[in-house]
């Protein structure tokens, strides 16, 4: 309203001494310069006002920089920040996570390494191997904001009864599954959860020392280590039977699966990222985290997203310093405290605020995210990341659903994949 009554006031006096039309035109868009910044982020409620809190903290540091929010719904978000950056009118900051790239090679967001540089950032000693997460042509696109390893739960009383120690970080493949079928009672009560998402079966091909998509950019999705991994997960389910199968999570009630099962005391372990402690805490089980187990080395997916800046930003001088202050442990806390979710800071997650949070209403063994934040491994965000899901979802739900040959199916994707991912 204050802009717009000022550029009437402009009009007005322009009008009275003839200033030409050219000229008000100017005085608008330097108006919109120095206006707030525009941060678009994704999620609820919750989301919107811990992003809030941590942008009021900074603009109490920087009264001279403001930041307007805009809370956009997750399933609306890519297709609305698209519109505003073809239309030339892109955010200045704006949340990212897997398909940073898709923005990035198309030119919409700019590189930070210049900006990182000039401000003395070093991304892995604030963030670990995260750090580079958000990189692409060996050019950083987005600084880490929020990025938690996906955890094992389990249900200590059932570890108990069975006579099963707790899951450590030094588990085997090996030894998951033997405490999966000494926790498996047929019928009744399941060892696992299930690893039909891509984070959870994709840490198990980097276990074997796969990968999905190789250092020069091709897909290898049918490598034998990851056909390993796939086939281990489905296995789990169709021929071990210490997994639920759809059919089975179908026939406990509506939306049922790993989270919900768990909470229930229906499945011992379940392998999944921080959101689930929040439902848990008012659930009637007995439980910890854990990190995830190991195969021939050390793997694990991490879920989260980033903070990057818009080609369209009126002052990305301005936009950086308020990702850096966003990123750094004051503003980070944040997160934490208001249980969004983890904070990517390496200071944050080994801090009493993060390890003994005031929520909690149990202890919880919270140094789980730190631990795990040593074998992380970069996932490939490529700028086809949504044809690359279209691809898994397209080919793997029968597979999940009733069984099958891995490497049947990871040939068709493979074919599928060489024809999406070209020089």
């Amino acid at each position: 309203m204050e802009n717009t009554i000022r550029r009437r006031t402009l009009v007005q006096a322009a009008a009275t001494a003839g200033v030409a039309a050219p000229l008000l035109a100017a005085c608008g868009s330097g108006d919109d310069a120095n206006g707030p910044l525009k941060m678009v982020v994704w999620g609820g409620d919750l989301d919107k006002e811990t992003y809030q809190a941590r942008i009021d903290l900074f603009e109490a540091e920087n009264p001279d920089i403001k930041i307007e929010l805009q809370l956009i719904p997750s399933d609306q978000y890519e297709q609305k920040v698209q519109t505003m950056i073809a239309g030339g009118d892109g955010p200045d900051i704006m949340q990212v996570a897997e398909g940073v790239n898709t923005y990035s090679s198309k030119s919409q967001i700019l590189p930070l390494d210049d900006y990182a540089k000039d401000a003395g950032l070093d991304l892995e000693q604030r963030f670990g191997p995260v750090g580079s997460l958000y990189t692409f042509e060996e050019k950083v696109y987005a600084i880490p904001d929020r990025s938690g390893a996906m955890i094992v739960y389990y249900n200590k009383d059932l570890f108990d009864a069975a006579g099963v120690a707790y899951p450590t970080a030094e588990w085997t493949q090996e030894d998951a599954q033997a405490a999966m079928e000494k926790l498996t009672v047929p019928g009744t009560q399941w060892g696992y959860g299930g690893a039909g998402w891509w984070p959870q079966w994709w840490s198990f091909a980097y276990q074997n020392g796969g990968q999905i998509i190789d250092d020069g950019g091709q897909p290898t999705i049918n490598s034998p280590e990851i056909v390993t991994a796939l086939q281990w997960a489905n296995d789990l389910a169709h021929e071990y039977h210490y997994v639920p199968t759809a059919a089975e999570y179908a026939d406990m009630g509506p939306d049922m699966g790993g989270d919900p099962a768990f909470a229930a005391g229906t499945v011992a372990m379940n392998t999944t990222g921080f959101w689930a402690i929040g439902g848990l805490l008012e659930a009637g089980i007995n439980w910890d985290i854990a990190p995830l187990w190991r195969g021939a080395q050390q793997a694990v997916s991490a879920f989260g997203s980033g903070l990057a800046i818009s080609r369209d930003a009126k002052d990305p001088k301005k936009a950086f310093k308020a990702i850096e202050f966003l990123t750094g442990a004051d503003a980070q806390e944040v997160i934490i405290d208001k249980a969004q979710d983890v904070p990517a800071n390496l200071e944050v997650q080994q801090s009493d605020a993060f390890l003994a949070p005031s929520w909690a209403t149990k202890p919880i063994n919270m140094a789980a995210f730190g631990e795990s934040a040593d074998f992380i491994f970069r996932a490939p965000f490529i700028p086809q990341w949504n044809e690359l899901q279209a691809a898994l979802n397209d080919n793997l739900g029968t597979f999940w659903n009733e069984g099958g040959d891995a490497q049947t199916e990871l040939d068709k994707i493979q074919t599928q994949l060489e024809s999406i991912i070209t020089d």
